[in-house]
């Protein structure tokens, strides 16, 4: 029983498609993070021309304005200019990086669209658990990782701008553009530096992540075996219902044999019913049983006026060779056309 109980089995896939509707996936913030980052900075990078030409142009509009009279028309028209400016500067940016978290998301787990990660659960407002959750090992270790990538990311981009710093001396001799163009080369070094180590705590915190997921969603081995059941249904239900149809079946057979032309039996474990029928290319099976529905099916014939047959090799390759509704094989329509004739003669047809 301790067995069972502990969750040593991984989680079926029906397991992981419940976990999914309700908004339970394997997400991965840095990772989300990362790929955000650095189409951010390659937004900013590929658009820094316009959004430095939109910031000259704000520029040129507010040099324009010197010795003009304020009055309320005039600071709203220098708002909404302003407002206009900075939309057209930063909307770009934000829009990339808004697909990016989208791309990012649909990339971990695809899409997935439910309403029960949001549905109200008073159980959640429970204080005590609150609590539980707030100060917990789990919220202890996320916050050191935090801490851990926080200061390594700072650190190792510090040194590099240590480094930078050193250059100053010998950049302060450079012109205007020189200068700038030193800090955009240093900048994007920094840049992509500080998105290399945060692709890598990425990585790191994807396989954490994954297998945190799978270990939480792992089954008792009396789940398995109860999912498996209520999958396939009850066996004691489907024994049932087999029965049941196995009932009917048997029922419809019956009520055909009053219909046959001859019953052959070997005498007393089997008995076939057969009927011929012009349209038909050969007689076929409308009963057979064995034992004691070999008996009953010799009471209904014998009730209804049609002809038993003994011919025991004939009944039980009949019972074993063909299907209830099957025309009898090549193999055996003389023997069958010899027990027919004889039926006919008998009944004078």
């Amino acid at each position: 029983m301790a067995d069972d109980a502990e969750k040593t089995e991984e989680p079926t896939s029906k397991k992981i498609e419940d976990a999914r509707k309700e908004g339970n996936v394997p997400k991965s913030q840095d990772a989300s993070g990362v790929v955000t980052l650095f189409v951010a900075i390659l937004a900013f990078l590929m658009l820094f021309p316009y959004m430095a030409t939109h910031v000259l142009n704000l520029f040129k509009y507010y040099f324009s304005l010197v010795g003009t009279p304020l009055d309320k028309l005039f600071m709203l028209d220098i708002a909404i200019v302003t407002i206009k400016e900075f939309l057209l500067i930063i909307m770009p940016i934000a829009l990339s990086v808004a697909l990016a978290g989208v791309v990012a998301a649909l990339s971990q787990f695809g899409f997935l669209f439910t309403l029960q990660a949001i549905e109200p659960k008073f159980s959640k407002l429970d204080p005590i658990k609150g609590m539980k959750n707030l100060i917990s090992i789990k919220k202890f270790i996320e916050g050191i990782k935090v801490t851990f990538k926080s200061f390594t990311t700072l650190g190792i981009g510090f040194v590099f701008f240590f480094y930078f710093i050193l250059e100053l001396p010998t950049v302060a001799l450079f012109g205007l553009g020189d200068q700038l163009s030193w800090l955009r080369d240093k900048a994007i070094i920094l840049a992509f530096v500080m998105l290399f180590i945060v692709f890598v705590f990425a990585i790191i915190d994807i396989i954490i992540v994954r297998k945190q997921y799978f270990d939480g969603l792992k089954m008792s081995k009396q789940e398995v075996k109860d999912e498996m059941k209520n999958m396939d249904g009850d066996p004691m239900v489907k024994g049932k219902i087999r029965q049941i149809q196995m009932e009917a079946s048997r029922k419809r057979m019956m009520a055909e044999v009053p219909n046959a032309d001859v019953v052959i039996t070997n005498p007393t474990h089997y008995a076939v019913a057969l009927k011929y029928e012009e349209s038909k290319r050969a007689p076929f099976v409308v009963a057979k049983g064995m034992d004691n529905i070999a008996q009953q099916i010799k009471k209904i014939a014998r009730e209804n006026g049609v002809h038993v047959y003994q011919n025991p090799p004939l009944a039980r390759a009949l019972y074993k060779d063909v299907e209830i509704d099957k025309q009898i094989p090549d193999e055996l329509f003389a023997a069958v056309a010899e027990v027919l004739a004889f039926v006919y003669k008998m009944n004078k047809k």
